[in-house]
């Protein structure tokens, strides 16, 4: 949202993490181009379903005005959508969790023994009644945050674009990966040294970021926000130093611009 009717920008980021009543986290995905929508959208809903838990997807309005040729899939192409569903006729427990994954099982209505109460007010661990106990909740908050958490194992690692020995990496997400690219790739051609890792994955990060971040000398990250995903990142490896490039214009980046700032970081 730009507060500019058909403008785009990526300054919603930091709502999506953080925006909600108490500790409430979710997952964060971002889509990179029109036919990227189609397939994230599907896997919002698969890891919402599969996790019980909600997904924001994120798009912009770039990608909004955008277009590509696609052919539509059959749905017996598309990845199968697993739901962990509470079996008839088993003791059930509404809040009993996965050892490992700690996702809830999905009771159908209507199922005889699975009445339990919902709404959003807290919970007992287990039972699912509703309490104000204060450290049921605070254990609550945690198992919600290590339940999103956990799900990085399970999701693919981040790849790279670019050169396997760059001297400098540049992180990007959401509608700018075709203009990050289209630089990385011109620079390239030119001999310069240089990678990209275009985040799909907001919250959790794969699990590999950390390790990925530090493997380079220089780290930029270009936005059209004022710097929230950099910023983000620093919240979560405080060690590891990333350098901003932001542009709060209502319009995309050019490949022109983003050649000329990664040039001028590269030699600096």
């Amino acid at each position: 949202s730009t507060g500019l009717p058909t403008k785009s920008e990526q300054a919603d980021l930091l709502q999506a993490l953080y925006g909600r009543n108490g500790e409430a986290p979710l997952i964060v995905i971002s889509a990179s181009s029109p036919v990227d929508c189609f397939y994230s959208a599907y896997e919002a809903a698969k890891l919402s379903l599969e996790n019980m838990t909600p997904v924001i997807l994120l798009t912009d309005g770039y990608i909004g005005f955008g277009s590509e040729v696609m052919k539509i899939p059959k749905m017996a192409d598309m990845p199968e959508i697993t739901i962990p569903y509470a079996k008839e006729g088993e003791k059930y427990l509404p809040y009993d969790r996965d050892p490992e994954t700690l996702v809830r099982k999905w009771a159908v209505p209507g199922t005889e023994g699975m009445r339990h109460r919902i709404g959003g007010l807290e919970k007992t661990d287990g039972k699912g009644e509703v309490s104000t106990d204060p450290l049921n909740h605070e254990k609550m908050v945690w198992i919600r945050e290590e339940k999103v958490q956990r799900l990085a194992a399970r999701l693919p690692k981040q790849e790279v674009y670019g050169d396997k020995d760059a001297e400098m990496l540049v992180v990007s997400w959401g509608g700018t990966k075709g203009q990050v690219q289209g630089a990385v790739d011109h620079m390239r051609k030119e001999g310069k040294k240089i990678a990209q890792a275009h985040f799909r994955y907001m919250n959790p990060l794969p699990s590999n970021t950390e390790e990925l971040l530090k493997s380079y000398k220089k780290v930029i990250v270009p936005e059209l926000n004022s710097g929230q995903f950099a910023s983000y990142l620093k919240i979560k490896f405080p060690d590891i130093k990333t350098q901003q490039y932001n542009k709060v214009q209502g319009q995309p980046f050019t490949v022109k611009e983003l050649t000329a700032k990664f040039t001028e970081i590269l030699n600096s």
